[in-house]
């Protein structure tokens, strides 16, 4: 069984069976336009496992056959061949190869200071409706260019369309289903508020049940657990830029107190509030 959040440590292993290719962003200047750290891919066997405790950086995994597990919103979700993952920066992301056959993945990690908006943030989804086949192509031509002539201005093109095509893929609801959208929008100017499913689901002039498919098809969480999402967001960034005490903090993002807002935020984002508050750099 997989390990709990609390139990992870910072972690990077192979296993002897584990294939890599990666480019990192100081041998491919292109890749800093973007703020492309490092990208790869990867082919895996138990007992590969990454856990990044407070990544600089959004990243985006990009699953082509075989079978692995990543931890997206303090719980453990299996991927398959055809899913896309993404994952915010400065929360706890891990991921691991399952089964017997080798797990094959492209993958995207980018170096995003606090100050900058992120690709993926509270309200991108965290497993799309999308298939991975546009990422995987894209990473497939990079590296043929990569191990060729490795022209810049080619690679640049390649990196271009690749950033572009993950920053739609992150980008939530797009044109699809404007109502709820907006109630989004709404829910996030207001996280104070005591938010229920029947409510959400009467502001977005739907039903409990369709609101929730709606919410698992593009988002890949519940109504309930987008709220956690958003608001836990909203938490990291009063953390990184006030000093107001937990209590504070709990009730301007909907908690009753501090010890239940500490315990969700451990769940979600890694470590405890006062940890990543003392963890950011001056």
């Amino acid at each position: 069984m997989a390990a709990l959040p609390h139990d992870l440590t910072e972690t990077t292993l192979d296993g002897p069976k584990t294939r890599r290719w990666v480019v990192e962003a100081h041998e491919c200047a292109e890749m800093r336009t973007h703020r492309i750290a490092r990208l790869g891919f990867d082919e895996a066997l138990p007992p590969y496992r990454r856990v990044r405790m407070s990544p600089t950086g959004s990243f985006v995994l990009a699953c082509a056959s075989g079978e692995g597990s990543i931890l997206l919103d303090g719980r453990w979700q299996r991927v398959r061949p055809g899913m896309v993952c993404l994952a915010p920066p400065r929360v706890l992301n891990a991921f691991e190869a399952r089964g017997p056959s080798k797990w094959r993945f492209a993958w995207v990690r980018y170096e995003e200071p606090s100050f900058v908006v992120p690709l993926v943030g509270a309200a991108s989804p965290v497993i799309p409706g999308t298939a991975a086949e546009d990422v995987l192509r894209l990473v497939t031509g990079l590296r043929a260019e990569w191990e060729g002539e490795r022209e810049p201005r080619l690679l640049h093109h390649w990196l271009e369309l690749l950033h572009a095509t993950l920053r739609r893929i992150a980008q939530p609801w797009r044109s699809k289903e404007p109502r709820v959208a907006r109630l989004w929008a709404d829910v996030e100017q207001d996280l104070q508020h005591d938010w229920t499913l029947a409510e959400l689901a009467h502001r977005s002039h739907c039903s409990p049940e369709h609101l929730r498919r709606l919410c698992l098809k593009e988002l890949g969480r519940s109504p309930m657990q987008h709220l956690t999402c958003l608001r836990m967001e909203y938490a990291r960034r009063l953390l990184e830029q006030d000093s107001d005490k937990l209590e504070t903090v709990a009730e301007r993002v909907g908690y009753a107190n501090a010890a239940i807002f500490s315990r969700v935020f451990r769940r979600w984002v890694g470590i405890a509030p006062g940890e990543y508050r003392g963890g950011i750099s001056p």
